[in-house]
């Protein structure tokens, strides 16, 4: 047993002071008491920790390097998507593996105890398929069993490059797969996942309704029919046209009639939804899964957030594109996206919860359910995925509750955070992953080699 004593935590009971985490050999929590002595390690803040629902580990390395104007007079989402397309084109497995060890880092050293990775890069360039066809799934559990994030891998299943069956094209082809091809996919994932400690899922990741037909998704649904499943959807205002001219409906509405969408699935972006839509996803029991930071990137448009939440909405973060690797930074722009489009204040607050605590709650939760992990509570028999913030940080004296987490998310950043444990695994120290330079220097070599073939 493992003993952590935190000044304050935020606890399944709500706020509490003097409090002593017992944590088991498994991970698992055995035991939260308050008003306890100090025993064991000693933190300022303990909070609950999310799993970052959306990330495409790979495209890490583009950050930075598509923000100028290319010859299209408007730039947008579909002209960024070719950038990244020819830049996918000259990743090798190892670049793969450096990149995501990179990126899984970052991603503790910012909060996240876990990470959900969408995972669509399956082939070598041209679409040939690897001698062993998991071999960049392999390349993914090799570099989280250095990190100790823990993972949900979920393997993308792509058929075409469009609703009209249209061929892959560059880039896309290193992505895809026919249902038969994609079940062996899918088992060597699986096998691959059993390298790693027990906190690990599989699930599986239909791409989008532009990217498989509609016999396709339905083998995606069925082929592991209590995994989680998560899918891109509504996005892009092209996207809606394209759907709704091809099947008749716009994408969500077309989903929530034909699918049973409920508790497994995750449904990543969810932007462009008319108010019915939002409501019946709502009430669904499914995750929404934004994307903030990207989401204003790539220009794609404002979650309908406030509606959505009044109707007992669930939501969870992820960082997507991974330009930026921040939770607190998401949260902020979450909430901020909400106030300039209705141009007002504390908009996803209620009369119970504080803007930043509705923001974490809703984050670490679901986070939890979209990974199919046992965490986002801190109470006894839940997986021990927690951060800690330092007490003494300037923002951060003198105040308690509610307020610790506005003052985190608003006026504070990630340097505020000192240590992370995902299922009790104590990553971060001090700020600093325990292999910080280690992976730092991997990706410098890496990057410095792609630089040179690009």
């Amino acid at each position: 047993m493992r003993h952590l004593w935190a000044e304050q935590a935020l606890t399944d009971r709500g706020w509490e002071k003097n409090v002593q985490v017992t944590i088991g050999d498994d991970g698992v929590i055995a035991a939260v008491e308050s008003d306890c002595l100090a025993k064991g390690q000693r933190c300022g803040i303990l909070l609950p920790s999310p799993t970052n629902l959306h990330s495409h580990a790979f495209q890490r390395a583009l950050a930075g390097m598509t923000e100028t104007r290319g010859q299209d007079p408007r730039d947008s989402f579909w002209t960024w998507r070719k950038l990244m397309y020819r830049f996918l084109d000259h990743l090798t497995p190892d670049d793969i593996e450096a990149i995501t060890g990179f990126v899984q880092m970052e991603m503790l050293e910012a909060g996240y105890a876990a990470v959900c990775e969408f995972h669509y890069v399956h082939h070598q360039a041209g679409g040939i398929a690897y001698e062993d066809i998991g071999e960049l799934s392999n390349r993914i559990v090799a570099a989280t069993a250095e990190t100790g994030i823990g993972l949900t891998l979920l393997p993308v299943l792509y058929e075409h490059g469009g609703c009209d069956g249209r061929a892959l094209g560059p880039g896309q082809i290193r992505f895809g797969n026919t249902p038969g091809r994609f079940q062996k996919l899918f088992e060597a994932a699986d096998k691959a996942l059993g390298f790693l400690p027990g906190d690990s899922r599989l699930g599986v990741a239909p791409h989008s309704l532009r990217a498989v037909s509609q016999e396709g998704l339905t083998f995606a649904t069925g082929l592991a029919p209590k995994a989680p499943l998560h899918m891109h959807i509504a996005e892009q205002t092209a996207e809606i046209e394209e759907i709704q001219a091809a099947w008749g409906k716009r994408p969500m509405e077309w989903l929530l009639e034909n699918h049973e969408v409920d508790s497994r699935w995750c449904l990543i972006h969810s932007t462009h939804m008319e108010p019915h839509e939002t409501e019946k996803l709502a009430r669904s029991g499914a995750v929404a899964g934004l994307c903030p930071i990207t989401e204003s990137s790539l220009g794609d448009g404002i979650f309908d957030g406030v509606r959505y939440l009044s109707n007992g909405g669930k939501f969870g973060i992820g960082s997507d594109s991974n330009i930026r690797i921040s939770l607190s930074e998401e949260l902020r722009t979450l909430e901020y996206s909400q106030r300039l489009r209705d141009r007002g204040r504390a908009v996803l607050a209620t009369a119970e919860k504080s803007t930043g605590r509705v923001l974490l709650d809703g984050a670490v939760q679901g986070g939890a359910q979209a990974g199919q992990r046992n965490a986002g509570v801190l109470k006894a028999g839940m997986i021990a995925d927690l951060f800690a913030l330092d007490a003494s940080a300037v923002d951060l004296l003198g105040k308690e509750g509610d307020a610790l987490l506005d003052s985190y998310i608003f006026a504070g950043d990630d340097r505020m955070i000192t240590d992370v444990w995902s299922a009790g695994r104590h990553l971060v120290k001090e700020g600093r992953h325990i292999k910080h330079d280690a992976l730092v220097a991997r990706y410098k070599k890496t990057m410095q080699s792609l630089r040179d073939r690009v």
